[in-house]
C-alpha cells in the first residue's frame, strides 16, 4: 500500500553495510553537527565507502548534553562531542580500519571504561520508547523512513477494519490522558467532540505545538525527530470525532520543527495520505500549520483558538467546553504533541498492550490510574541533561541518578521542580519520606504539591536558593500573563515584587503569610490554568522551605549564597597563600594584596559577583 522505493534504490540500500546516523536535532545542530555531516560525507567519498555506507540525518537522540552525537549502526556504537575536524581520522580508523575510536565514546563520570554501545550507557537503560520509538533511527525529512518502521498501519487499520466509535473506545480503553499537563482522559474528550453538534456539520483537530516552558523541549524533540507520528495520530482523532480539518499550532521560536512539520504534511498529501478520498476511502482531513507569535498563553486551549481566529490570544471561561464549542465555535479536538503522537501505537498494538505501562487500575475509572510513559525534558545540575522516556511509576531516583547520573560535582541534591514554571518545587525529602522514591504519575506529584505538566523537570543542588528560584518562575508568569483576569495580572505582579524585597535583604515577618493569601486568591479567582497554577513555585517552597524564607527575612541571610544583597566575601588569612587567583578574576578590583602574600576583600568596592570564591583553588574565599 505505501511502496514507493525503486527496485534500484532498494538494491543500494541493500549492499550499504554501515548507516552513520547523525543526531540533527536543535541542540546538535547549534553545535554543528551538520558540519560533522558534510565532514562524514566528504571522508566517505575520499575513501570510495559511499555505496556501502550511508550517512542520516536524525531528530534528536535525546543525550543533549554530549552532542553532536553520531550512532553507527547496526554495530548500535556511540560517539559523542564530535567536531568537523576529527571526522578524517575516526572515520580512518572505525569505517576504514574497523578500530572504533575510544575517546569519542561515552566516559561515565568516574573515570571507568568507555562505554561503545548506546544500549549500554546509563542514560538509555531505564527508558522505554513509545512516543520516541523513532528516535534517532529515522530521517524526520524521508517519509519513506517513517512507512519502513510500520509507519501509517495504524491509519490502514483503522480505515480497513475499525468504526469511528470502536476508535474512541479503544483510546478510552487505553486510559491514555493529556500528555499536555491537564491529565485530561484523552478517550473521553474525543467521545464528547463526537458527541457534540455542530449546525454545519464542521469540526476540527488540534496539536498544540506552542511548547513555552523554560527549558522544556519535549514537543520540539518529537517533531523534529518523528513529525509523522502526529500527523498520523490526529489523522485517527479526525476519523474517531467526524473532523475533516485539522491545525498545528506551532511555536514561533521552533524554525527547524516548523520546516519539517510542513515537510511532513507536503509528503503525507502527496503519498495521498492527507486531502481527499485518503487511501481510497471517504475519509476526507487535511491539515495546515499556524505559527504562534510568542506568547506563552497561547498554550492554553482557548488562547490558542482564538489565536488561530486571529484575535488577541485570551483565554476564556471554561463554563463552554472547546469540544462543544471550540474554534469558530465548533466542536474542536486539541491535544498536545505527545499525545498524538502515541495514538498510533495504541491502534496498531491495543488498549491492552499500552496499559501494561504505567500504575494504577483504570479498568473501571479512566482517571484511576497513569498508563503508558511519559516524556521530559531533563535539565538543571544533573550530569546527564535531555530527552528521556520512561514508563509512568518510576521513582525520581531512577530518573535522576541512574539517568541523569547525579548530582553535578558531587554536590548534594537539594530539590527538584516538575511540571513548568507552574509546577512545585519538591525538597530532599517530604516528612519521612525520601523524595527521590516518589513514584512519577498524575496524581503522586500532585498530592506531592507539584503536578506532572507538559514534562519539564528542573534538578535543583545545595547551592540553588529556593527563594530566587520561586522568583524566576514568577516573573517569567508575570511577563507572560495576558493581563486579561485581575487575580493572576496583580497577584504576579505583587508576587514578584515581594520576593525581590526578600531576596533584596528587605523582606518583612508578615511577607510568608502574604504571600500565602495571594497564592490562594490566584488559585481561586484566576480565568485559566496560567493564573490558577501559577502560584505553585511559590506555594510549595513555602511549604518545604519554610526556614529559608526564615533566613532571608530574620537573618538577612541566603543559606545557598545566591542572593547579592545577603552575602560577603572574606579570605581565610590561614588558606590563603597569596596566588592571586581571586584577585586576577574580581571585575571590580576589590581584592588586595602583594602575590604570595594574604589577600583580603574591600567590601566597599566588592559587587558580590561570587568571582573569587570560583577562582580560589584553596577554598580560602569564604561566602557568608
Amino acid at each position: 500500500m505505501f511502496e514507493s522505493t525503486s527496485h534500484e534504490d532498494r538494491a543500494g540500500q541493500a549492499t550499504q553495510r554501515l548507516h552513520l546516523m547523525v543526531c540533527a536535532g536543535t541542540g546538535c545542530v547549534s553545535n554543528n553537527s551538520m558540519k560533522v555531516k558534510a565532514a562524514l560525507e566528504e571522508e566517505l567519498a575520499k575513501h570510495d565507502l559511499t555505496r556501502e555506507i550511508k550517512v542520516v540525518a536524525t531528530g534528536c537522540n535525546g543525550f543533549c548534553g554530549v552532542g553532536p552525537l553520531l550512532l553507527v549502526q547496526p554495530d548500535g556504537i556511540l560517539y559523542q562531542k564530535l567536531k568537523p575536524s576529527q571526522i578524517p581520522a575516526l572515520v580512518e580508523e572505525h569505517l576504514v580500519k574497523g578500530r572504533p575510536v575510544e575517546k569519542h565514546m561515552y566516559h561515565p563520570p568516574e573515570g571507568e571504561q568507555p562505554v561503545p554501545l548506546m544500549n549500554d550507557i546509563p542514560f538509555f537503560k531505564k527508558q522505554v520508547l513509545i512516543t520516541l520509538r523513532n528516535r534517532g533511527l529515522i530521517d524526520p525529512e524521508n517519509i519513506d523512513d517513517y512507512i519502513a518502521r510500520d509507519g501509517y498501519q495504524a491509519l490502514a487499520k483503522m480505515l480497513t477494519q475499525l468504526t469511528p466509535e470502536q476508535v474512541v473506545e479503544e483510546v478510552k480503553a487505553s486510559a491514555l490522558r493529556g500528555r499536555g499537563g491537564g491529565g485530561f482522559p484523552t478517550g473521553v474528550k474525543w467521545e464528547t467532540c463526537r458527541n457534540a453538534h455542530s449546525e454545519d456539520g464542521a469540526k476540527y483537530v488540534i496539536c498544540n505545538a506552542d511548547e513555552g516552558d523554560p527549558g522544556a523541549f519535549m514537543d520540539r524533540s518529537i517533531i523534529e525527530g518523528n513529525p509523522h507520528s502526529v500527523i498520523e495520530g490526529m489523522l485517527i482523532g479526525a476519523y474517531a470525532i467526524g473532523a475533516t480539518r485539522g491545525y498545528i499550532y506551532v511555536r514561533l521560536e521552533y524554525p527547524l520543527a516548523l520546516k519539517r512539520f510542513q515537510l511532513a504534511l507536503e509528503q503525507a498529501r502527496a503519498y495521498g495520505l492527507l486531502g481527499e478520498k485518503i487511501l481510497g476511502t471517504d475519509f476526507n482531513l487535511d491539515i495546515e500549520v499556524h505559527r504562534g507569535a510568542g506568547a506563552f498563553v497561547c498554550g492554553e486551549a482557548t488562547a490558542l483558538m482564538a489565536s488561530i481566529e486571529g484575535r488577541v490570544g485570551e483565554p476564556r471561561a471554561k463554563y463552554v467546553h472547546t469540544v462543544e464549542r471550540g474554534l469558530w465555535n465548533r466542536p474542536s479536538c486539541l491535544n498536545n504533541v505527545e499525545t498524538w503522537a502515541n495514538v498510533p501505537l495504541i491502534i496498531r498494538e491495543g488498549a491492552k498492550w499500552f496499559t501494561k505501562l504505567g500504575t494504577g487500575d483504570v479498568s473501571e475509572n479512566p482517571w484511576g490510574g497513569s498508563k503508558g510513559t511519559k516524556v521530559f525534558s531533563l535539565a538543571g545540575k544533573v550530569n546527564n541533561t535531555g530527552l528521556v522516556e520512561v514508563p509512568m511509576g518510576i521513582t525520581l531516583r531512577e530518573i535522576i541518578y541512574d539517568i541523569g547520573g547525579g548530582i553535578q560535582d558531587g554536590k548534594k541534591f537539594k530539590a527538584v521542580q516538575t511540571g513548568g514554571p507552574s509546577g512545585g518545587c519538591l525538597p530532599e525529602r517530604l516528612l519521612d519520606v525520601d523524595i527521590l522514591d516518589l513514584e512519577v504519575d498524575f496524581d503522586t506529584l500532585v498530592k506531592a504539591g507539584s503536578m506532572m505538566g507538559s514534562g519539564g523537570m528542573v534538578v535543583m543542588a545545595e547551592d540553588d536558593c529556593m527563594i530566587d528560584v520561586a522568583r524566576y518562575f514568577i516573573e517569567f508568569l508575570m511577563g507572560e500573563s495576558c493581563g486579561k483576569c485581575t487575580p493572576c495580572r496583580e497577584g504576579l505582579r505583587n508576587m514578584a515584587k515581594i520576593l525581590k524585597r526578600i531576596c533584596d535583604g528587605e523582606g518583612r515577618e508578615s511577607d510568608i503569610e502574604l504571600l500565602e493569601e495571594l497564592g490562594h486568591a490566584m488559585m481561586d479567582g484566576s480565568l485559566c490554568g496560567l493564573g490558577t497554577s501559577a502560584p505553585n513555585p511559590v506555594i510549595s517552597t513555602i511549604r518545604y522551605f519554610r526556614d529559608e524564607f526564615e533566613a532571608h527575612i530574620r537573618d538577612k541571610k541566603c543559606p545557598a549564597g545566591v542572593c547579592r544583597e545577603l552575602v560577603e566575601y572574606s579570605i581565610d588569612s590561614d588558606r590563603c597563600n597569596g596566588c592571586t587567583l581571586c584577585a586576577q578574576a574580581c571585575p571590580a578590583r576589590a581584592i588586595v594584596g602583594e602575590q604570595k602574600q594574604v589577600h583580603a576583600v574591600e567590601q566597599t568596592h566588592c559587587t558580590k559577583c561570587g568571582a573569587c570564591y570560583d577562582a580560589c583553588n584553596f577554598h580560602a574565599v569564604i561566602r557568608n
